[in-house]
């Protein structure tokens, strides 16, 4: 359905804002730019669909969410300023709509912006760092956003990230029955989390895993799956493993890579847990260090906290709703009481259970075509692939970067060892090609082609190969390394080398006393003085003649004459 605003220069909308230009339509609204005639200020007003306007349901949610939307302030946040509904002019005729009223941007939403160009890897970290602020505000004050994409994130003119239409996805979600249904509201299934397009109920993770399809957008230039059909989307969200953003732009390191596959877990307590927990491990593979991610239960660290002088707008923000406790949860809770309950009770079935098949069940319940998965961690990869076949299992190998397991060495299964799976079952065998930063190796009386070896099972290359004379290294002996040996490098990094010629250079000591000569020679080749009888001696004895000079062959006779008088 297509709408206009109302004729007229001055059209009011609930009495109080002027409808002017059209800004932009979506699957589910219209923004038109409009002037709030009581405070004389500029706004941006989203009319919704009428198929949405037709469901009693969906407008009592919209006010509620949008009330909870207005009482977010924060940098990174559109501001909601006002919502209801009014009589407005549609190609149906005149019908009773929902709206809202928002803060205007000056600016373009995030879709708009990469249409135009590609996002640097260092914009883009700084793009999603400001989106994962805003959500870490808005868990805290119990709202979940639901439907983080690039049309709902606006880049101001200043470059500033502001994140728009909290609580509307809820609106929507809650009033629509299926996937076809919502997707067709919200526009697409690209960003959906596993446990969205499963029906599930959601949390402060489904928005996580969305900002982890935005940053794997913003990365490779593409979102992890399509598909032809929302279902079909969907269905890859919940069962199919993403490639790697840097399979798309091999400019993407390891550490980006390892936090977009983090944050696409398909099972949310694998996944990042806090926006904070996102936000810290982004920050740190941005500036190339392999965050280490763990789903166990720690504390996380938060700018909340942050007892410094220095502290941004968005951080006091965050500090003032922590203090304050922020709105009401958008969920109820039971009472813990009742929660520690059910949890005893889940615990003891499953003790139960797990006793009386370890004790009791029949050898018969165990399929004779099953087998169990061997433990093959820590043994090298060619056994492993043979015990997987010998169990007629289909093994297949993945290469990981591993700091604890040595290159060529199993580091895990999955399925994991201790499993019963069927027989030609595929078994992922991750391999490890050894740390993510790999120390330079020592050199000691090596040669070149020993060192080539040692340096490439790290991952790492030989560079530049320069030459120098050596009195004792025989040639092809590695010398000197740059950078120097136990030095951290990244994987695919070149080593400089330095070998042996296998030869000396032989200095011009004509003119010299012969004791200052021997001692220039000492230790690059043999010294034969012979005395000439036939010339004058001179105080020292200064050598006349020199029987050869430059580079030669290691431990040279160097026959050096003088006169004797």
């Amino acid at each position: 359905m297509s709408q206009t605003a109302p004729q007229g220069p001055q059209r009011m909308l609930a009495g109080r804002y002027s409808i002017d230009e059209l800004l932009g339509q979506g699957g589910m609204s219209t923004v038109y730019r409009g002037t709030d005639v009581k405070l004389g200020r500029q706004v941006a007003i989203k009319i919704m669909r009428a198929n949405l306007a037709d469901d009693e349901q969906f407008r009592s949610r919209f006010r509620q969410e949008a009330q909870s939307a207005s009482r977010l302030a924060h940098p990174s946040v559109v501001r909601v300023l006002d919502a209801g509904d009014d009589l407005i002019q549609s190609a149906a005729g005149p019908q009773r709509l929902p709206f809202i009223v928002m803060e205007f941007v000056d600016g373009k939403n995030l879709r708009e912006l990469v249409a135009e160009q590609q996002l640097t890897i260092a914009e883009t970290c700084r793009v999603v760092d400001s989106v994962l602020t805003a959500l870490e505000y808005s868990h805290r004050a119990g709202l979940v956003h639901r439907d983080i994409k690039p049309a709902n994130i606006m880049i101001t003119k200043s470059g500033q990230v502001k994140v728009m239409d909290f609580g509307i996805a809820r609106a929507v979600s809650e009033t629509s029955s299926t996937v076809q249904q919502t997707t067709a509201i919200l526009g697409t299934a690209a960003y959906f989390s596993p446990e969205q397009a499963k029906g599930e109920t959601v949390d402060t993770r489904t928005d996580l895993y969305s900002t982890g399809v935005l940053l794997y957008e913003l990365l490779a230039g593409m979102v992890p799956f399509r598909g032809e059909t929302a279902v079909a989307v969907a269905y890859q969200h919940v069962s199919e493993r993403p490639q790697a953003p840097s399979t798309h732009n091999a400019e993407i390191s390891a550490p980006l890579d390892r936090v977009v596959q983090h944050a696409l877990a398909k099972d949310r307590n694998r996944r990042f847990q806090t926006a904070s927990e996102f936000r810290d491990a982004l920050r740190q593979a941005a500036s190339g260090v392999m965050p280490k991610l763990s789903s166990d239960d720690e504390a996380q660290s938060s700018v909340l906290f942050n007892t410094s002088e220095d502290i941004s707008e968005s951080d006091l923000a965050l500090r003032r709703l922590s203090e304050t406790g922020g709105s009401t949860r958008s969920q109820s809770r039971p009472p813990v009481m009742w929660v520690w309950a059910s949890i005893l009770t889940i615990v003891a079935v499953i003790a139960a259970v797990a006793f009386w098949v370890a004790t009791m069940a029949p050898s018969s319940l165990v399929p004779a075509n099953s087998r169990e998965i061997p433990k093959l961690a820590g043994i090298e990869q060619e056994e492993a692939v043979k015990q997987l076949l010998d169990l007629e299992l289909k093994p297949v190998v993945e290469e990981i970067t591993d700091d604890d397991t040595d290159a060529g060495d199993v580091v895990r299964t999955d399925p994991a060892a201790g499993e019963l799976v069927a027989v030609d079952t595929k078994i992922t065998v991750f391999v490890s090609i050894g740390p993510e930063n790999p120390e330079v190796p020592s050199f000691d009386g090596m040669s070149l082609e020993d060192y080539t070896e040692a340096v490439e099972a790290l991952g790492l290359t030989v560079g530049s190969v320069s030459n120098a004379d050596d009195p004792s290294a025989p040639e092809g002996r590695v010398l000197q390394v740059s950078p120097d040996p136990g030095v951290a490098v990244k994987r695919g990094d070149a080593i400089g080398v330095t070998v042996s010629t296998g030869k000396v250079k032989i200095p011009d000591v004509k003119g010299q006393a012969l004791e200052v000569a021997r001692s220039l020679l000492d230790g690059l080749a043999s010294v034969k003085p012979e005395p000439r009888d036939d010339c004058a001696s001179a105080p020292g004895f200064p050598v006349i003649e020199q029987s050869m000079v430059g580079q030669q062959p290691q431990n040279p006779e160097v026959v050096l004459a003088y006169c004797s008088g």
